[in-house]
């Protein structure tokens, strides 16, 4: 499986500096991409590409880091890749200080993620699909707040809308949403 690395010209997600984490795993580097192979062959992933804080001039033409290659400007990792059953998927980090140990954290957290399959908490991969049907943005109070007007109040939307009694979870983080700005509102 070909594993690429392409620049990434600016973090498009949110910066985690305030709690990036000083921990150094003490994996060596073809160690991570050894698990991180592994786990993306279980998912019989293509099109694999890590974006990373590099500039094309320090990446090799098989896409791996050059021997002198520069320390990214910024540790954020994006990997992405195309599964047949899940289709196109992107996990992305920055909590750790260095871009290999991003890496690690990615492929650490592909293998919870099989695991999660392995044990049967699972039946369709629903862990892949990650926060793909919530709409952007998060929870809506205003949507929350038609709800509970639907139901007739805040504890019996909740109980309408919770997924462990047959609700859509959308629905009811909107519900969890209209409840907490009622609860701040003076």
């Amino acid at each position: 499986m070909n594993v690429t690395l392409r620049p990434l010209s600016a973090w498009p997600h949110p910066d985690t500096r305030r709690r990036r984490s000083r921990y150094t795993f003490k994996a060596a580097w073809q160690d991570t991409l050894d698990l991180l192979r592994r786990e993306l062959r279980h998912l019989r992933a293509s099109n694999v590409v890590i974006g990373a804080g590099f500039q094309e001039s320090d990446l090799r033409l098989d896409g791996m880091p050059r021997a002198g290659a520069r320390t990214p400007a910024h540790p954020g990792i994006e990997l992405s890749f195309t599964t047949p059953t899940h289709g196109r998927l992107v996990y992305a980090t920055d909590v750790c200080e260095r871009w290999e140990h991003n890496v690690r954290s990615i492929a650490l957290g592909l293998e919870a993620l099989r695991a999660v399959d392995r044990y049967g908490i699972t039946r369709r991969g629903e862990q892949y699909a990650g926060w793909k049907q919530l709409e952007s943005g998060g929870p809506s109070a205003d949507r929350g707040r038609e709800l509970i007007r639907r139901h007739g109040s805040v504890r019996d939307a909740l109980k309408a809308t919770h997924p462990d009694h047959g609700g859509d979870a959308a629905d009811f983080a909107d519900v969890q949403a209209a409840r907490e700005q009622e609860a701040m509102t003076p």
